[in-house]
């Protein structure tokens, strides 16, 4: 099995591809002063880059954890996430938590088939 990481940062990579799979670690907005709603838009923006460079696309996106700090604006993301997925949803876990640092108000990980 070969591994390949892409998309360093100074402590982890954004993307590892392994046994078929592409894993995208966890990504938070890049204008944290926004809304749960334009957080989301921003992130899966991002999360779409990310996939594309490892060869794949949202289409292909089977398990999402979605870790926010404030579950009563859920519906704000519910829509985001519905405009970018369409019929295409994946599997999704949603946990509320108490702080994802730098006023994060949600942070997405994915896992997606290559290719």
């Amino acid at each position: 099995m070969s591994i390949t990481r892409s998309i360093r940062t100074p402590i982890m990579h954004r993307a590892v591809e392994a046994n078929g799979f592409v894993f995208i670690g966890g990504t938070i907005a890049d204008d944290t002063s926004v809304s749960m709603g334009n957080q989301t838009r921003n992130i899966l923006g991002k999360i779409a880059g990310y996939l594309k460079e490892a060869g794949t696309d949202k289409s292909r996106v089977v398990s999402t954890s979605i870790f926010v700090t404030d579950l009563s604006q859920k519906k704000e993301m519910d829509a985001a996430w519905t405009e970018f997925f369409g019929d295409n949803l994946p599997t999704r876990a949603t946990v509320g938590v108490a702080d994802l640092g730098g006023g994060a108000l949600i942070e997405v990980v994915v896992t997606a088939l290559k290719g």
